[in-house]
């Protein structure tokens, strides 16, 4: 049987819509530098979301969730975030996962825990156009320095403090619900090599070392 390249576990469905949205991108891979994979981003082909949708249950049973998927795919990513009711914080969540995925019978080469602190949203924070237009903001103040204004993005910092927070102030601001169809449009349109968030940069090179892009002799 061929294996599929990579499967991948997420916490809930505002991460799987994130990566829906980035997957989904004319020539996402080049942004990356890495070689183009197939990936089919169903929920239960080779993108999952935890059935309870919440971090802690990727945290304690992630590795069952992903023992059936050993003899289809090559690669497994885990996704979640670091901050929830009794996390242990980002080097234990990953080093936990990780074992646990590897004693399950995953090659240790062939997984990557991706644990975003403190939360995804700030993977979908950038000082750009497309932030404002996705999340509906028309003021005719910049969201950013409407951000700053208001104590959610103090001027010279990368990333809100509070991102997910932020997040929500803003939407409620312009009167929508957070949904995961805003979550998928901010990763079609952001800029991936403008996302500097230090897990993003994990997740990428996790993509060029199991999918490097071939050189031309």
């Amino acid at each position: 049987m061929n294996k599929r390249p990579c499967v991948i576990l997420v916490a809930d469905s505002n991460m799987a819509a994130t990566f829906r949205g980035y997957f989904n991108r004319d020539g996402w891979n080049l942004s990356l530098g890495c070689a183009p994979f197939e990936i089919n981003t169903d929920v239960g082909a080779d993108l999952l979301v935890d059935e309870g949708g919440n971090d802690p249950g990727v945290y304690t049973k992630g590795h069952e969730l992903l023992r059936p998927y050993q003899n289809s795919h090559h690669c497994a990513l885990v996704v979640l975030d670091c901050e929830w009711e009794g996390s242990p914080g980002k080097i234990a969540i990953v080093e936990r996962i990780t074992a646990r995925l590897v004693a399950s019978g995953w090659s240790e080469n062939a997984v990557k825990v991706i644990a975003i602190d403190p939360e995804l949203e700030n993977w979908l924070w950038q000082d750009k156009p497309q932030v404002a237009d996705a999340l509906r903001y028309k003021e005719d103040k910049p969201l950013r320095q409407h951000l700053a204004d208001s104590g959610w993005w103090p001027l010279g910092i990368a990333k809100p403090p509070r991102p997910k927070e932020a997040a929500e102030w803003v939407m409620k601001q312009t009167r929508q619900p957070r949904s995961s169809a805003i979550y998928q449009k901010l990763a079609e349109h952001i800029s991936i090599k403008g996302c500097t968030d230090a897990a993003f940069v994990e997740m990428h090179e996790a993509f060029l070392a199991w999918f490097p892009l071939e050189v031309s002799p």
